[in-house]
């Protein structure tokens, strides 16, 4: 068992960055994770084989995992913190992207998730699990996640908050713009009313946008009924599908506006490493909230462990080694994975990078030349602009 013990060292010293009120949790934690990174599964039973502890049966083992995830003490906020601190205390970007999403589990629990983007993923910052059963949720439900978030972050570094259509309520434009002091660029429903003055009210389902064309409104007010004054809207029929694209803005919007909007669909790719590209948490036997947010807290500390060793794989030019891509084929997730798996068995150094620096992507995925080129031009209009300020 050398090749585990080497991992259990390295992520015990990774997650000793928090605050233990009893370090036989640290531990638990450790072979949860190991479990994950080795199965590629949230299923309990199947981490057995991957511990060493002194109980003789398996039974034991599990209900240890089970306790763990059922126990109160334990905030899933209050360990995972310190970890996305540290990982963005050294931010050199001068704008960081949260991408603001949920997802459901069995129709029956709804995850309402705060990530970073970062190189087309988007890492877990902060997470809430409810009994709720839609994906759609008011904004009281998820005030507290942003607050909490928003001490997390790296002091001087502009916010961007990015969420589809769900999202647009006149509660959250104002919070994240005066309490928050973030910007955002959120989806809007064609239905969605807007005052330009000297037109009046308008639907934006009235604007009509040929394929490549692009209208940018700006100083409007958003919403018939408790309207917000002094947004922005990029408007936009993506020219490789033939989307309409309706962005909300809290600055004046240009075709960079979209581009930026289009990072917030890292957060489906994330969703979707949760489920049948990485962990399988369709197969996850609870049907617990807070224990679930406690799983949720697994994923994520294996997910930030993976994609730091992966950043680091990138930067000392070694990605060859675990990727049989010529150019990058897959995410910083991904390639750290390979790379613990295959350091531990041949012997390699497992890396120690503990932060992110910055989202710019010295090596940019190539898998394949369409997707790129469709990434690369999608965003190319016919732009208009008409600016509506008093």
């Amino acid at each position: 068992m050398k090749h585990t013990s080497r991992l259990y060292d390295a992520l015990l010293a990774f997650i000793g960055q928090c605050a233990w009120s009893d370090q036989r949790h640290a531990y638990v934690l450790v072979w949860m994770v190991i479990g994950v990174i080795y199965e590629g599964s949230v299923n309990l039973t199947r981490w057995l084989a991957h511990v060493q502890t002194s109980a003789q049966q398996a039974q034991g083992t599990q209900r240890r995992f089970s306790r763990w995830l059922h126990n109160c003490r334990i905030h899933p906020t209050h360990v995972d913190s310190p970890l996305i601190q540290t990982a963005l205390a050294g931010w050199k970007d001068h704008v960081l992207y949260l991408s603001c999403d949920t997802t459901m589990r069995w129709d029956t629990f709804c995850v309402i998730r705060l990530s970073v983007v970062y190189r087309g993923r988007a890492i877990p910052v902060i997470w809430r699990v409810l009994e709720h059963g839609s994906s759609s949720v008011k904004f009281i439900v998820y005030r507290d996640l942003l607050n909490k978030a928003s001490c997390l972050l790296a002091v001087g570094v502009k916010v961007v908050f990015l969420a589809d259509r769900g999202f647009v309520d006149h509660q959250l434009l104002r919070y994240l713009k005066l309490e928050l002091g973030w910007h955002y660029r959120v989806r809007v429903k064609s239905a969605a009313w807007v005052y330009r003055d000297g037109k009046g009210w308008q639907q934006l389902n009235q604007f009509h946008l040929g394929a490549e064309q692009a209208v940018m409104v700006q100083n409007v007010k958003l919403h018939k009924g408790n309207s917000v004054d002094g947004v922005y809207l990029a408007l936009a029929r993506e020219n490789q599908t033939g989307q309409l694209w309706l962005v909300v803005s809290s600055e004046p919007t240009t075709v960079q506006t979209l581009r930026e909007y289009g990072l917030r669909f890292d957060i489906e790719e994330s969703f979707l490493d949760d489920k049948s590209n990485g962990f399988e948490w369709e197969h996850a036997g609870l049907r617990c909230a807070p224990a679930l947010s406690r799983l949720c807290l697994v994923s994520a500390v294996a997910t930030l462990f993976l994609t730091l060793q992966g950043t680091a794989v990138v930067a000392a030019k070694r990605r060859r080694w675990v990727d049989p891509h010529w150019s990058r084929g897959m995410s910083y997730f991904k390639i750290g994975w390979n790379w613990v798996k295959t350091a531990l068995t041949r012997g390699w150094k497992l890396c120690s990078l503990y932060s992110l620096a910055s989202n710019r992507d010295p090596d940019p995925e190539k898998a394949s030349k369409p997707q790129f080129e469709w990434r690369t031009y999608r965003f190319e209009f016919q732009v208009q602009s008409f600016d509506y300020a008093t």
